[in-house]
């Protein structure tokens, strides 16, 4: 086990707390899911109206149902975009703030700089990859450590089942979006409608697995604050990988 760099007095008032944010970006992850389930719904009702028109009766396409359910099914996606808009800006606020502290707590664990917090998630392809590098030593440098300063490991299981489902729910929804513009015809629209809805359930799940990783992080660097600018035991350079 080599030495950690010991934290000064000075560098520990730079620290900020997370809490505040995380509450705020649960919050919204809480509005994403439930409008993912609006979308799910007003998906199932188009579904329904488009599969009654395939039955043999052309004038449901036509009435006052389908104009409700295209309507609705609108209305939900305009929804679910301001949902994902406004949380996408606060996680964003949250993982920058996070990463800060993190520098505080062991900077030499940090394979990025703490810019990157903020721009990997615009660089194209990039960012499906650089977010969780930047999220890998955030959570190695937060993992609180034992009372006796030996380095306690935590799994990243939670860390990596987000990203896992949140890269693949996005990929998805962009294929599902593109099958369902090119949909023409009732059978095409009705098939591309169900897997909208199933691309819809991916993103709650993903949202449900981000509040568990929001929640977790954010205890985890509570608990490493807690215990001071003290003299600490780290993991070697191969530790991190293992935690």
């Amino acid at each position: 086990m080599s030495a950690a760099p010991v934290p000064t007095i000075e560098s520990w008032h730079r620290l900020r707390s997370p809490d505040r944010l995380a509450t705020a970006v649960v919050a919204l992850l809480a509005a994403v899911i439930a409008t993912d389930l609006l979308a799910v719904a007003a998906g199932a009702y188009l579904r329904g109206v488009v599969a009654d028109a395939v039955a043999g009766d052309p004038t449901a396409f036509a009435g006052p149902a389908a104009t409700r359910a295209d309507l609705l099914y609108a209305r939900a996606g305009s929804l679910q975009m301001i949902a994902v808009l406004a949380t996408a800006v606060l996680f964003i606020i949250w993982f920058h703030r996070v990463r800060r502290n993190a520098e505080v707590f062991d900077a030499g664990l940090q394979p990025m700089r703490p810019g990157w917090a903020i721009g990997g998630w615009f660089v194209p392809l990039g960012n499906f990859w650089l977010p969780r590098r930047v999220a890998g030593g955030v959570w190695a440098a937060s993992a609180q450590t034992n009372p006796d300063g030996a380095w306690r490991t935590v799994s990243m299981a939670p860390l990596n089942l987000w990203w896992g489902v949140y890269v693949f729910s996005l990929l998805f929804t962009r294929y599902t979006a593109k099958r369902y513009e090119q949909a023409e015809l009732l059978p095409e629209v009705m098939d591309a409608a169900g897997m909208v809805m199933v691309a819809d359930v991916l993103d709650a799940v993903a949202a449900v697995l981000a509040i568990l990783f929001v929640r977790k992080l954010t205890r985890m660097q509570g608990e490493r604050a807690a215990l001071g600018a003290a003299p600490l035991s780290a993991p070697s350079a191969a530790g991190p990988a293992s935690v």
